[in-house]
């Protein structure tokens, strides 16, 4: 088996194979969505593809829609002719159940793939469209950054601001150019959606936009009234969404899975700017889709396939349970002490009768009691499908060294929010919390680049990865301390924890665990035992 249209239609061993395949007629679909788009993408990487364009799938499997996505890649051009052109825009969607039953898809919702390099008039005829209705993004949340850690802006941003009757080089400069033409042709109305697990991703996106549109304005390219449309509710938004589905690299153990099927062309390709892809995508089978109710020119039915539709406090409600709470903490705990006794795997991790418990300790015990409750979704059964069945699931091949990534960033939302949460309560003193810092004392061993064994280990990247290493330089497994005098300083930053540690009645405590973490080998997975037999 081939994955292009011609064998797809010709060649019945894809349903003897137990393949799902598209029951719509692909050619008519694809004819309608070029002469009428209705919704256009940006970002063509794995999560794109193994969650929205198979929700649009279903939507056309049900005849509830006619028309298909339009994607668009702006900053990994590679993966369009690579992932998507090779296969005539054809995906193969894995999902990996945790009971080891695998479900294989032809996704046939994505009609075009294009580049700003070699389709961006196709691309502005797209934008000023009158039937277009939603523009949505996966784009990371770099991708709605404008400038340095030091305020600057970056020199490609810099270059779209100056040069205005050029193609934009940015993400958010072609959006906001192509929202500019969509506003001189007509003032259309159009949503706005990003889809990055970013909190309020919508403001992220509005705000960098802004930033790009005010500049033009300054500088005479483009109309006061421009700056009107956007903040026009009516005509435009930018609305607010949760996502979350696992959706990591392609796995050489799908490979072989789908080799033995007979299919071909089934290599996982790393372009040149480091993104894995293929001709499938595999996945979890949970996924949650949230999204602000906020369409001015209308909307898929998204509605009939599972996607929530709310205002926007309910949204930001769903994304400080998720993220503060109930996955994003155990997660981030998963990564630290997994890369520490030597795992390689979330599913791994979770066989360990002690993870297991520290997790739920986090999320139970000490989270639970202050967890935002979005009432369209029940907090108690999203952290226990977390624990119970998405963490464990074997046949999602994630590890802890990647969820490690970035963690200094993470943390002051992670558990920062949940500290902040019983503060407001009237407790100023949260001495009585035991794993959530005892998660944060892990995290200073951890950056010892050391693990339980005495091991040396690389330490994923972190943008503050050179000032935090330095903080725990010179120390090594059995020392005694003091050690206040090396790490209060780390402890003492609300930037980082969310609160000053210290003036809560944590740094003190932080800072004896820590010196249990490193008193020598194994004495983590001791220092764990030890707190959860308490």
């Amino acid at each position: 088996m081939k994955l292009n249209l011609n064998d797809l239609l010709n060649n019945d061993d894809w349903k003897k194979s137990g393949y799902k395949l598209p029951s719509y007629n692909i050619e008519e679909v694809k004819q309608k969505t070029i002469n009428n788009p209705a919704w256009l993408h940006f970002g063509a990487g794995n999560i794109f593809r193994a969650f929205p364009a198979v929700l649009q799938q279903r939507l056309l499997d049900e005849k509830r829609t006619d028309t298909g996505i339009i994607v668009c890649e702006t900053f990994d051009e590679e993966i369009i002719e690579r992932a998507y052109r090779a296969f005539d825009n054809l995906s193969l969607a894995v999902t990996l159940r945790t009971d080891g039953e695998i479900e294989k898809e032809v996704v046939a919702s994505v009609v075009e793939s294009l580049t700003p390099k070699s389709d961006y008039k196709r691309m502005e005829d797209i934008f000023i469209s009158e039937s277009l209705q939603i523009v949505t993004l996966t784009i990371t949340e770099k991708g709605y950054s404008i400038r340095d850690n030091n305020g600057e802006l970056f020199p490609w941003v810099r270059k779209d601001l100056d040069n205005f009757n050029t193609r934009p080089e940015s993400t958010i400069g072609i959006v906001t150019r192509l929202c500019h033409e969509r506003y001189k042709k007509g003032g259309y109305p159009l949503a706005l959606v990003s889809l990055d697990n970013c909190s309020h991703n919508g403001t992220l996106l509005k705000e960098a936009v802004m930033e790009y549109t005010e500049v033009w304005i300054e500088k005479g390219f483009c109309d006061p009234g421009f700056k009107e449309y956007l903040n026009n509710r009516d005509k435009i938004s930018f609305n607010w969404s949760m996502i979350d589905k696992i959706t990591p690299r392609p796995s050489e153990d799908i490979v072989t899975i789908l080799q033995k099927d007979g299919l071909e062309n089934t290599e996982v390709i790393c372009t040149s700017k480091n993104t894995y892809v293929s001709s499938f995508v595999n996945a979890e089978g949970s996924q949650y889709l949230a999204i602000e109710d906020s369409f001015p020119n209308g909307k898929p039915p998204l509605e009939d396939v599972g996607v929530l539709f709310a205002d926007r406090t309910t949204i930001d409600k769903i994304e400080k349970m998720k993220v503060c709470t109930c996955l994003n903490p155990l997660h981030t705990v998963l990564a630290v002490f997994g890369c520490l006794l030597g795992y390689k795997s979330i599913s791994d991790e979770m066989k360990d009768k002690n993870l297991k418990a520290f997790i739920e300790k986090v999320g139970y015990v000490e989270g639970m009691p202050v967890v935002v409750d979005p009432v369209i979704i029940n907090a108690m059964d999203f952290i226990k499908e977390t624990i119970e069945v998405r963490f464990p699931n074997p046949f999602v091949p994630d590890t802890p060294q990647r969820i490690a990534t970035d963690t200094s960033k993470k943390i002051p939302v992670r558990f920062g929010e949940t500290l902040n949460a019983y503060i407001r309560e009237g407790k100023d003193d949260l001495f009585f919390l035991t794993f959530i810092p005892l998660f944060f004392a892990g995290w200073l061993r951890y950056l010892m680049g050391i693990d339980d064994l005495g091991n040396k280990f690389e330490l994923s990247p972190d943008p503050n990865a050179d000032e935090l290493k330095q903080i725990v330089a010179g120390l090594s497994l059995g020392d005694k301390g003091p050690v206040s005098g090396k790490i209060k300083t780390l402890l003492s930053d609300s930037s980082i924890f969310g609160i000053n540690l210290y003036e809560y009645g944590l740094g003190e405590k932080v800072e004896g665990m820590f010196l249990e973490l490193i008193s020598g080998k194994e004495a983590v997975k001791n220092t764990i035992e030890k707190y959860l037999n308490e």
